[in-house]
């Protein structure tokens, strides 16, 4: 059974509290935290203060994406203000090992992500290190963009990679995940689904929280 992380970006800002409260009540797994600075990607989202606040209303664990240039800048800053898991991208890491280290020093799991042009074999050398692995499945910045159909191959190849090196990495889909696209994206190795648009917009969120939890 998938893990299921909305992705607070697609939430009503206004509202925090009781979208947080919302996801507590329902069957999603996660929270997932979209960090945009304006460099990395062409936006910008959270700040420490709004994770901070956002941490006092979760019963559940905290999934920071870090969308930003230099990452490790601000690694024990998002310890201090209640990520579990830090994700930093492989295009935005010089030195992506020694961030991994940082990040599980500080007592997170460590996550990368790559963008829909990045090769997973890139990730070859550093898999074993890496508790999370987050295929964007479209190109990053903002919220409710189509899915990026090669997504599914390069599940594939990342799935036959953790298991080649036995590795324990989870794979993490991020962008434009639907019911349409759940089942099939599981089937080809994914662990852990995050949606956005499609949770937050629906008529009824955490039903559609349950039904993404069902595949």
């Amino acid at each position: 059974m998938a893990i299921i992380a909305p992705s607070l970006l697609a939430s009503d800002f206004a509202n925090l509290q009781s979208e947080c409260e919302m996801l507590n009540k329902s069957e999603a797994d996660w929270y997932h935290i979209d960090v945009m600075d304006g460099v990395f990607v062409p936006n910008i989202s959270f700040g420490m203060p709004v994770i901070e606040a956002m941490k006092r209303h979760s019963e559940k664990t905290m999934d920071v994406h870090l969308m930003i240039v230099q990452p490790e800048r601000y690694i024990k800053e998002f310890k201090a203000v209640g990520a579990d898991i830090l994700t930093v991208h492989y295009e935005a890491s010089t030195h992506l090992h020694r961030s991994l280290q940082a990040i599980k020093a500080e007592g997170m799991k460590a996550g990368v992500a790559l963008n829909p042009h990045t090769p997973v074999s890139l990730l070859k050398d550093v898999i074993k290190d890496i508790d999370l692995v987050c295929l964007m499945s479209v190109n990053p910045g903002f919220g409710g963009q189509k899915f990026i159909e090669n997504t599914y191959n390069k599940v594939k190849e990342l799935k036959a990679m953790i298991q080649e090196t036995g590795s324990e990495a989870l794979i993490e889909i991020d962008g434009g995940v639907t019911s349409a696209n759940a089942a099939a994206l599981i089937e080809a190795g994914a662990d852990v689904l995050v949606a956005g648009s499609f949770v937050f917009k629906s008529s009824d969120p955490i039903a559609t929280i349950a039904d993404l939890k069902k595949f």
